[in-house]
Order: structure tokens, then sequence, then C-alpha cells
């Protein structure tokens, strides 16, 4: 919007100046029209968008790493993350969750509803409070679009204001495809600090409100902040993410919260039996 204001300015200088100045003539339209497609590539994408390019995206991560072939553990953490998504500020989502099976310990979720979360790290679970406390952060990300937003601001960044107009209103298109990949690209680099301490101060509340002990999530850090920082597969983690200490810290601020629901369910045998395949 700044950058569309700022060409309009422009355009008002130059016509100005040319008129003082006797200066050549400009193709006024063609700068128009720019402008015309910064401000569509500015707006935020429609619900039917954002959930199009959220599967577009977890194709990708599905070609990387394929789900676990254990369809009560896939059911089981379904059922947990669609029950959470309902205490959330968007329930209408097509939710979807799954277990990718692969090593490493880390998460991922996708504009729209989807959900993944590896072996690896449901492996270093003990309750299904844990698990709820993971689900929760991580639909927090899709409730705020942190993805969705850092996907758009790469697109403005690194692509012409045509493309990304084409990239947000063309299902299907060169540009779309170009869009996805920076947004597959963007899951290795990582989110800003200040989305993922949201998403943990947030997530908190979420679990808490499904019923779930609120320090599910703070178990899972301590979890990981207790394995070695050369482990190879908590590489990817690290890098994605603020430092599991530092979390922690973070989410003292909430200490209140935290420990009025405490007392609520861990649910760690249901957990153990349906995810024994991980265990």
């Amino acid at each position: 919007m700044m950058r569309a204001l700022f060409l309009a300015a422009l355009l008002a200088f130059v016509a100005s100046a040319r008129a003082q100045f006797k200066l050549p003539d400009l193709n006024v339209n063609r700068l128009l029209e720019s402008a015309k497609n910064l401000g569509k590539a500015a707006r935020e994408p429609d619900e039917k968008e954002e959930i199009a390019i959220g599967q577009d995206v977890a194709a990708r991560l599905l070609g990387a790493a394929p789900l676990l072939a254990d369809a009560r553990t896939q059911q089981y953490v379904n059922r947990v993350g669609r029950w959470l998504a309902l205490q959330s500020e968007r329930p209408d989502l097509p939710w979807r969750f799954g277990v990718l099976d692969a090593p490493q310990v880390n998460a991922f979720a996708m504009p729209g509803g989807t959900i993944f979360i590896t072996r690896g790290l449901l492996s270093k679970m003990t309750s299904e409070a844990e698990l709820a406390g993971v689900l929760s952060h991580e639909i927090v990300h899709v409730v705020r679009k942190h993805h969705l937003k850092a996907m758009q601001k790469g697109a403005l960044a690194h692509l012409s204001a045509e493309t990304a107009a084409s990239a947000w209103n063309t299902v299907g298109s060169e540009a779309r495809a170009k869009l996805v990949s920076f947004g597959t690209e963007m899951y290795s680099r990582g989110l800003d600090k200040g989305d993922e301490l949201e998403a943990d101060r947030l997530g908190v509340v979420i679990a808490a409100r499904g019923g779930y002990d609120a320090y599910g999530l703070p178990a899972v850090l301590q979890t990981l902040q207790a394995m070695s920082a050369s482990d190879s597969a908590l590489a990817m983690m690290f890098k994605t993410h603020p430092a599991p200490g530092e979390r922690l810290d973070a989410l003292n601020r909430v200490q209140v919260l935290l420990d009025a629901y405490s007392s609520q369910p861990q649910l760690r045998e249901r957990f153990l039996v349906e995810t024994k395949a991980t265990h």
C-alpha cells in the first residue's frame, strides 16, 4: 500500500515536472498498471486462495517425506488436532493433521489448516497434553496467518508486481508455482521470532481450552532443551525456531495461566497406546 501511494505521488510529480520543464512523454499508463498490480499483490488472499496455497505447499512437503504408514496413529493425531482446532478462532477451516515418517524433530503448519508433525518429534512426547501443546502451537500459526503473510511479504520483495499479483489470482499459473516454491523454501528458514513466541503463548491457551494440562508445550520444550545441540535430528528445529530455553523464558510471563490449568489431564496412557508405533 505504501509503495502504491508513493508511486501515485511520483506520477503527480512527473506530470507537473513534464509540464514545467518540457520533459519527454512517459508511458504513464504502464506506471498506472504497475501501481494497480502492486495493489493486488499487497492484498491478502481470501480463504479459498489460502487453502489452495496451503495444499500446494503440503504436497511438496509430502514429496520430501511420506506420511507414517500407521492408520491408528494418524487417526489419533487427527482427532486431537481437530478437537483443538475447534477451540480456535477459525474452527471452520478444513483442518487436517498428519505424521510425517521422518526421524527429524519438527512440525509444520500450512496456510488453510494442514499441519504435520514428524515421527521424530512424536517419539519425544510422553502424553496427549504434550501432543496438544505442539499441535496448538501450529494451529496458532494458521489462525494468525503467519506463514501466509511471510509468503506474501517474500513475494512482494522477490517477484515483480505483475508476477506477484498473478500468483495470488491465477490458480495453477507459473507465477503461482513460483510463489509456492518460495513458500516451501521458507520452511527451511523459519518465521520471525515474534511469530514463534506468539504461537507458544496463544498455543497454551488453545490447549487449556481443549481441557489439557497447559504445561504440555513447556514439557516438550524442556525435553528438546535437554537434548544435545549437536544432534542431527534437531538441526532444522534449532535453525527455524528460537532456542527452547528462550521460548521457556517467554512462557514464564504467562505463568499464572499455566498454573491455573496445570491440573487438567495429561492422558499419558492413552497417548502411549495410540502412538505405540513411534515409541
